[in-house]
């Protein structure tokens, strides 16, 4: 489980469930000449198209279904400055999508911009695979995604090829001895050596202040006054940090399934080993307490008792996975991970655990391979890499292997199952050629309007507490707490009409909750 402080709200997609037909296309280029300032790039006109097919960098796949009514997502490329220190330099290209308001001229608000998280997840590919959620917003607003720069068709950072990034995940994750420790050490140096290599020109320029640069240029090249947000995940932080920048430019902003802002990258580790804890908790009670039983364990203890004697025999003695690929113990945690995320999921790794018992790993290394952006004909999506290089330009800290011995207890204590996985995954950026930009991000937003931030309590990948920490660091009268006490990452995905009624009613009516409103 490399790199695994911010984790986007990814669903399992039509790549680990069906097979998918990837359309080989060019990647863009990514940096182009000068454009003459940033005066001019607000000027620019986008040249607005029915969408190609996702590229491998994006995931790959079909391209969008027509929306309801038989309408058709659009795609075009903004420009942007490469360095926004030289907005009179190289551009890069970011790719954008939509969906027209379907309500009429007269009652569209504007446009509603997406980041759904990661960092490193393509909003091109994410936004029309789940649209249909957003249905209602659609009424009065154009819904608009985009791929931040670094990440799927917006100059997409590159690392590994697709065979040496099917070897970097069958590492083991989490060292026994000094040999393995050694190796994990190497790995994760050539990595990012090949980050570098690959990505010199963009790595620099791919932190979460860049990106929210890029969100107001967007804002003013759709023709808003004011910026309305949607943020999930991480793209709550990217939201946050717009707000810092940008107080005076936010229109209706919301924020689920919330970062911790006050956290460290370590304390953020830290805090995933809790929250996953948590979800596997009940999950196990869950699947314990169904009056059909529980094929994976007599009890919830049982069922994580099962699981961790699981995990230690595949350290030794990994079982068939999807050939020619074996299930390991880093690739079955990381199965079990992503299976966490929703309690949409819990079944499938109910089959795959199941499965796993059997000896085969299958479900389990498909579910590994949705985290880790590999589609069904072994390409992977440009996600790991920019996930690496967004964190990695972000956070300050750089950790060595004698500092992560010393904390293995604490985490430990937090989660017998994660723990050792997210510790060793702070080693993620030793090595990498970009000094981190701050121990933690500034999202002090005074003078901004009221932005609905919403905690889930039973989210592992952004536990519930951060949800309240970035509703007190937005500043007073900015961060309006809402509670949603349910499963998984995120709260509106879950269709809940407390939290549907509280979301739809802000952004479409401009009604703002009452604060700390608990939704079940």
């Amino acid at each position: 489980m490399p790199h695994p402080r911010r984790r986007n709200a990814r669903r399992l997609s039509a790549t680990v469930l069906t097979a998918t037909a990837v359309v080989l296309s060019p990647l863009l280029a990514g940096c182009g000449d000068g454009a003459g300032g940033e005066e001019d790039l607000t000027r620019q006109r986008l040249d607005w198209k029915d969408c190609p097919a996702p590229s491998p960098a994006q995931g790959g796949g079909a391209s969008p279904s027509p929306l309801p009514g038989g309408d058709a997502w659009q795609c075009a490329t903004m420009k942007a400055p490469l360095d926004w220190d030289r907005p009179d330099g190289d551009t890069i290209g970011l790719a954008l999508i939509r969906a027209r308001a379907s309500g009429g001229e007269n009652r569209r608000i504007g446009s509603l911009v997406f980041n759904f998280g990661g960092p490193g997840g393509s909003g091109v590919t994410t936004l029309p695979a789940f649209g249909q959620d957003y249905a209602q917003l659609r009424t009065r607003y154009d819904l608009v995604g985009f791929d931040p720069r670094g990440v799927g068709r917006s100059a997409p950072v590159r690392c590994l090829d697709d065979r040496r990034l099917d070897a970097y995940f069958q590492q083991d994750a989490t060292p026994d001895d000094g040999t393995e420790r050694a190796e994990l050490l190497k790995n994760t140096r050539e990595f990012n050596a090949a980050c570098e290599k690959n990505s010199q020109k963009i790595l620099p320029h791919v932190r979460t202040t860049d990106a929210a640069r890029d969100m107001d240029l967007m804002r003013q090249v759709l023709g808003d006054d004011k910026l309305h947000y949607f943020g999930i995940s991480y793209g709550t932080e990217l939201g946050a940090v717009y707000a810092h920048l940008f107080p005076k430019k936010v229109g209706r902003a919301v924020f689920d399934a919330v970062v911790d802002p006050t956290q460290t990258s370590e304390q953020g580790a830290l805090g995933q080993a809790e929250g996953f804890q948590r979800a596997l908790d009940n999950y196990a009670e869950d699947c314990a307490s169904k009056a059909e039983g529980c094929p994976v364990g007599n009890t919830a203890q049982d069922v994580e008792d099962r699981i961790a004697r699981l995990l230690k025999d595949l350290d030794a003695r990994p079982i068939p996975g999807i050939f020619p690929r074996e299930l390991t113990q880093t690739a079955a945690t990381n199965g079990i991970a992503q299976a966490l995320y929703s309690k949409d999921f819990w079944e499938y790794l109910t089959a795959g655990l199941a499965q796993a018992y059997d000896g085969d790993g299958q479900m389990l290394m498909m579910l590994s391979d949705s985290m880790n952006g590999r589609g069904r004909n072994g390409e992977y999506s440009s996600l790991t890499a920019a996930n690496v290089a967004i964190n990695c330009a972000d956070d300050k800290p750089r950790y060595d292997t004698a500092y992560v011995q010393r904390k293995l207890p604490e985490f430990r204590r937090a989660s017998g199952l994660f723990g050792d996985h997210l510790a060793w995954g702070m080693l993620g950026c030793t090595g990498w050629p970009v000094k981190g930009a701050a121990d933690r991000p500034d999202v002090g937003a005074p003078g901004a309007p009221p932005i609905l931030v919403i905690g889930n309590t039973g989210d592992p990948a952004t536990p519930y507490e951060g949800a309240r920490k970035m509703a007190d660091a937005l500043g007073e009268g900015v961060g309006v707490h809402l509670t949603y006490r349910g499963e998984g990452h995120g709260a509106y995905g879950s269709k809940n009409k407390c939290v549907r009624d509280a979301v739809n009613g802000y952004l479409l009516d401009g009604k703002v909750p009452a604060a700390d409103t608990v939704c079940s």
